[in-house]
């Protein structure tokens, strides 16, 4: 026994040393001084502790996770709340109910975090009127620590007790406290535990008021200007948006701001009208509002969504913020969600790796060549067997949480033992599992209940579904997805093929991606961000149904094998009761003409090899493509270098490179309307022509004159801008970008306007558009439309 402990501490200690871990041996030594703050509103980390409600909070915790796996120097702040996230119960009538458990930190894997002077570390906000104090918790994710904020101290008033009692609980009032304390005290327990980041990633807008903190200290503590604080603030942010539904965005009133800000904005000499321009939003019916993403964005040079079109959807959101700029040139990139395969990979499956992919499979995760090596050597029967132990172990999990489902409901033991009769460890089982947010759909299979009764119930192939998920409190509509999903699992058509199993949290979650065959993602398109529920099924050979939204497209379009796409690629529907007409049935025709019979299709062993074969195309795509071990090392590489390496550059010589870059890109924004530009084209025209009837690859001859006034013409681009006018919908423009060349100036008395010239040829056939533009030409910019500058022909 001690020599297995001994084993076991050695491993552990040189995981924790991180001598090994990729970041050691690749960045190190390029960036040693390295610090990432990871900021949340929410953490998953383990069911145990309930500092999550979902997909954003489990995302988090995943991204921790991946980042102690691989090195990269972080550090993590969020809230500790003492209620944590409802806990979920189903009535007699199936209706949600509600229900907060009081978490007690000696019993949980939290401990006091400890001040540079070796005291419990206590800081302090100014909410109106009066002092908040808040204790730091430090919660080890590995070598990444948490420092979690709690304000339910014998200093506080009641009421600011309570500010760290339960997520996303309270009012507006209560959730703009709650966002001061998450960034203005995150930033504040950070300076406190002696800890110095180099770069901030903000998860979501939740947390964007570190940049006022951020700004503050500059200002009044180490005497920046405005302009030179606010370029070092921008030059280390990113900023992660997860959500395209608007609603998902929090906004505040400006009279609400001006209660909470005034004096910092104040203190900062900054007058009313520059501090509510950091993130003012105007709303459709014409008021103003402050928008936590537009205050993100303003002090961020690094911005990405989480799927490719969730970043495409992100940047038509943003226009406001870039009017000049075309919108898919708009600079939200997008960095793909991934999960953490530690978490979500089934020990029973993971057992199956250690024998057949090698002993150091976990070191190679993001490594195509281990899983293709995995699925090659393991045996159709061993990973059937597999997966069949799983599904059986998922089914007695769920006749446990009925039994004590249906005990609290008083009913007598023989009604009990029906329950056992619910769910076939042999039947085609599909999970649906997430939060029931209406536009995730939870109930639109339930559209044609014949339909979906003939399906479930053929008895040469029948199918069953496990669905699990909590509105919010506040949610009625999600509620009334519940109870409807509840009642149709009563009915007799459906009884013991639908369930609904109650209080979902991440152990549930593991167990339903572990256990089921196929799991169902519904959405309405495009409002998925990403979505990583799917992506936890293959690491446990489970296969996708899934619209295409988030995730998704980038997975299927990688291989069409790993899974069934459903729905078309429209933005855009007539009504959201065709769009939902349209997707129901493609689901019915797909489920009963391609996924059931391919899942009973058995050879003489009773193995479903063709079934299997998806699987493993499915696991060897998937795995690494979608796991937070290769999104946390592209973060690294294309945001937190190059975020680390510019604060460093700025911060030289006491921030002079800061004030002389910042005062650069003012000039440029005072003097750049001031540029005239006017376009000619130089090939005739066909007579009586409206346009230009070409040739592919037959050029046209531009000609620009440009002048610049204040601008020198060395920090620009002359450029041609083509467009195909007749792309697809909803996919990116089909635009190139041509650069122009110098063909001397003209005087036309004071002023000296500058010659260009050009050509563009068509490369497709088709209708385009083509104009001439001056757009900034500076390596150290971030993106080329980070200021937002483009001036355009007249």
């Amino acid at each position: 026994v001690l020599s297995i402990y001994k084993e076991v501490m050695d491993e552990f200690g040189d995981y924790m040393g991180g001598e090994k871990s990729w970041w050691r041996k690749t960045h190190h030594k390029e960036l040693p001084n390295t610090l990432v703050a990871y900021f949340s509103a929410e953490f998953g980390l383990h069911e145990t502790l309930q500092t999550y409600s979902g997909g954003l909070g489990v995302l988090a915790g995943d991204h921790l996770k991946s980042s102690s796996d691989i090195g990269i120097p972080m550090v993590a702040v969020g809230l500790l709340y003492r209620d944590g996230y409802f806990q979920q119960y189903i009535d007699q009538n199936g209706q949600q109910q509600a229900k907060y458990q009081r978490q007690t930190w000696e019993e949980l894997p939290v401990q006091p975090a400890l001040d540079t002077d070796g005291e419990e570390a206590l800081i302090s906000v100014d909410l109106p009127g009066r002092k908040v104090f808040a204790k730091v918790w430090l919660v080890n994710v590995g070598r990444v620590p948490i420092y979690m904020l709690d304000t339910d101290l014998p200093e506080n008033q009641a009421e600011d007790r309570r500010l760290t009692a339960r997520l996303y609980g309270g009012d507006q009032e209560m959730r703009i406290q709650q966002e001061i304390l998450l960034g203005i005290g995150g930033m504040r327990a950070l300076r406190k535990v002696g800890r110095t980041p180099t770069l901030f990633h903000m998860n979501e807008g939740h947390s964007a008021f570190l940049s006022i903190e951020r700004l503050r200290e500059y200002i009044l503590n180490d005497g920046l200007e405005f302009i030179q604080a606010t370029e070092v603030i921008r030059s280390s942010s990113v900023f992660t948006t997860h959500t395209p539904v608007p609603a998902g965005h929090d906004r505040f009133p400006l009279a609400m701001m001006d209660k909470y800000f005034r004096g910092i904005y104040e203190g900062m000499q900054l007058t009313r009208t520059d501090f509510m321009n950091f993130g003012l939003e105007p709303m459709p019916d014409g008021q103003q509002l402050f928008s936590m993403t537009f205050l993100a964005i303003h002090f961020a040079s690094m911005i990405n969504g989480v799927s490719e079109l969730h970043g495409q959807v992100s940047r038509h959101m943003m226009e406001p913020v870039w009017r000049d700029v075309p919108v898919d040139e708009i600079p939200i990139g997008h960095v793909t969600n991934g999960v953490h395969t530690g978490t979500w990979m089934s020990f029973d499956m993971q057992n199956l790796f250690d024998k057949y992919a090698g002993k150091n499979w976990r070191d190679n995760i993001r490594d195509p060549k281990m899983w293709e090596k995995f699925v090659k050597s393991v045996p159709d029967e061993e990973l059937w067997g597999t997966m069949h132990e799983l599904k059986d172990a998922l089914v007695r999990f769920v006749h446990d949480r009925l039994r004590a489902q249906h005990l609290r409901f008083g009913e007598l033991p023989d009604q009990l033992d029906e329950l056992d009769r619910v769910l076939d460890k042999d039947t085609l089982t599909i999970g649906f599992a997430r939060r029931f947010a209406t536009y995730k759909r939870a109930t639109l299979i339930l559209r044609d209940s014949e339909r979906l009764a003939s399906i479930i119930n053929n008895p040469d192939r029948p199918v069953q579904i496990i669905f699990a998920g909590k509105a919010h409190p506040a949610d009625r509509p999600g509620q009334e997805f519940i109870r409807q999903i509840v009642d149709y699992s009563r009915k007799p058509e459906f009884r013991n093929r639908i369930v609904y199993i109650e209080n979902y949290d991440m152990n549930i979650g593991r167990r339903m991606t572990a256990g089921v065959d196929l799991w169902l993602n519904n959405p309405r398109r495009p409002l998925e961000a990403s979505g990583t529920s799917g992506m936890k099924v293959p690491l446990n050979g489970g296969l996708n149904c899934s619209i295409l939204d988030g995730w998704w497209p980038e997975a299927i379009r990688t291989n069409p094998l790993i899974g069934w796409a459903l729905g078309s690629e429209k933005l855009d529907y007539d009504s959201e009761e065709l769009q939902d007409a349209e997707d129901a049935e493609h689901f019915y025709r797909t489920l009963e003409k391609e996924i059931a019979p391919l899942f009973y299709d058995r050879d003489k062993k009773g193995i479903p090899t063709r079934w299997l074969e998806r699987a493993k195309e499915s696991m060897k795509t998937c795995g690494p493509m979608f796991c937070t071990d290769r999104m946390v090392s592209e973060y690294a590489e294309r945001f937190y270098m190059r975020g680390t390496k510019r604060h460093e550059e700025l911060a030289a010589n006491g921030y002079k490179e800061a004030l002389v870059y910042a005062q650069r890109k003012e000039d440029w924004k005072r003097n750049w309307g001031k540029i005239q530009v006017h376009a000619e084209v130089l090939t005739p025209m066909p007579a009586g022509s409206e346009g230009y009837s070409m040739k592919v690859n037959e050029e046209i001859e531009v000609r620009a004159q440009v002048e610049f006034g204040e601008v020198d013409p060395t920090d620009t681009t002359v450029e041609i801008y083509l467009e195909n006018l007749h792309k697809a919908e909803g996919a990116p423009a089909h635009y190139s970008r041509i650069t122009m060349t110098p063909d001397g100036t003209e005087q036309r008395g004071s002023r000296v306007w500058h010659i260009y010239k050009g050509s563009i040829a068509m490369k497709e056939s088709g209708e385009h558009g083509f104009t001439v533009r001056v757009i900034p030409n500076d390596p150290t910019l971030f993106t080329t439309h980070e200021l937002g500058l483009v001036r355009w022909a007249n």
